[in-house]
C-alpha cells in the first residue's frame, strides 16, 4: 500500500493519540490536530496515512479520529465452551495486518485454537499462528492484537499466542474469499 487512495477518509486528531508505525512496529504518539487519511478501518482498529507514513490506531482510541469504539463483547451467563470458542473465532476474524485488508483467519495464519476450562469456570485460550513472512515487522503487534482481543471475551482470563513458522505460510492456506480479495484467485 502506497498511502491514501481516493476512497480514504480525511481526519484531524481530536487529541494526542497512541499509534504504531507500519510496518516497523514502533510506538509513537500522534499529536492533537494532526491531519491525515484513514485508509483502512477493519476489526476495530484503523490504519491511517500521515505525512507519507502508515500508522495503526487501536479501536479504544477511535474517539481521537471522531469514530465510535467497538462494542464490548457479550456472552450469555450460561455460555458453554462451544459458545466461547465461537466468540474466539469471531474475535480472531477482527485481527488484520494493517497492510492487508483480510483477517488472519482467512489469510490462513491461524493454525490451531484450543480452550482450557479452569475450576472457576474461567478459561485460557491457546492460539498457534504464523505470519505471511518470518521477518514481518508487525509480528509482535499482531500477536498483541490477538492476545488483547481474546482477553476481552468474558470468562477468558488468559490468551497464550504461540508464533510459529513451521509449516511456513503460503498462498494456498488462504480462503477463497481472501484470494479473491487480494487478487490471487
Amino acid at each position: 500500500m502506497s498511502g491514501f487512495s481516493p476512497g480514504s477518509e480525511p481526519f484531524a486528531l481530536a487529541r494526542d493519540c497512541a499509534a504504531v508505525m507500519v510496518p516497523q512496529g514502533e510506538d509513537v504518539v500522534l499529536p492533537a490536530g494532526q491531519v491525515g487519511y484513514i485508509t483502512q478501518a477493519l476489526g476495530g482498529s484503523f490504519t491511517v496515512y500521515v505525512e507519507g507514513n502508515l500508522f495503526r490506531i487501536d479501536g479504544k482510541d477511535a474517539d481521537a479520529l471522531g469514530k465510535q469504539p467497538p462494542e464490548p463483547i457479550r456472552l450469555p451467563k450460561d455460555a458453554g465452551d462451544e459458545d466461547v470458542e465461537r466468540v474466539v473465532w469471531q474475535q480472531l476474524r477482527t485481527c488484520f495486518d494493517p497492510e492487508i485488508p483480510v483477517n488472519i483467519v482467512d489469510l490462513g495464519l491461524v493454525y490451531d485454537v484450543s480452550l482450557d476450562r479452569r475450576q472457576d469456570d474461567h478459561r485460557a485460550v491457546y492460539v498457534k499462528m504464523t505470519l505471511t513472512a518470518p521477518g514481518c515487522g508487525m509480528g509482535d503487534i499482531l500477536v498483541d492484537d490477538v492476545r488483547s482481543k481474546l482477553e476481552m471475551i468474558p470468562t477468558v482470563d488468559e490468551a497464550d499466542v504461540d508464533l510459529v513458522f513451521d509449516p511456513p505460510w503460503n498462498h494456498s492456506m488462504m480462503s477463497d474469499a481472501a484470494k479473491l480479495e487480494t487478487g490471487m484467485l
